[in-house]
């Protein structure tokens, strides 16, 4: 989204709506995650730690993906409220915050991926001998 916005800078109202669009549809990728958390067995069954703590890992770099979006749009639009044709790619801390964004971006995409498939594997929608496992070792 960060590159589409170089072309589409015609006015800051423009930029601040795409910007606003990006981080709703993150914060839209975390609610999906958790409502497909909601629609587990193991959840169910009140084993909500067990899966929070099989997807941290997900959640953490969403959530610094987030942050990290915000950071940058948030700069970006500060430096050219005044004036939408304002080259802002010679400050380094733009540059580096914006390649430790789209650094994050991989391993972001990565992981949402990796999540959803698995999720998809019917040992979360069934009772099992592993969950009958977890369940002892928590209780």
């Amino acid at each position: 989204m960060n590159v589409a916005t170089e072309l589409l800078r015609l006015e800051n109202v423009v930029l601040l709506i795409l910007y606003i669009i990006q981080s709703i549809a993150i914060m839209f990728s975390l609610i999906i995650v958790f409502l497909m958390f909601f629609n587990t067995f193991i959840f169910q069954a009140g084993l909500v730690r067990l899966m929070v703590n099989k997807f941290k890992i997900t959640i953490i770099v969403t959530f610094l993906y987030f942050v990290l979006c915000t950071v940058l749009n948030c700069w970006i639009m500060n430096l050219r409220w005044k004036n939408v044709n304002e080259y802002v790619w010679n400050i380094s801390g733009v540059q580096v915050i914006y390649v430790i964004q789209r650094c994050s971006a991989i391993f972001y995409y990565y992981f949402y991926k990796r999540t959803a498939l698995k999720l998809g594997d019917p040992i979360f929608y069934q009772e099992s001998q592993w969950l009958r496992d977890e369940f002892l070792k928590h209780k």
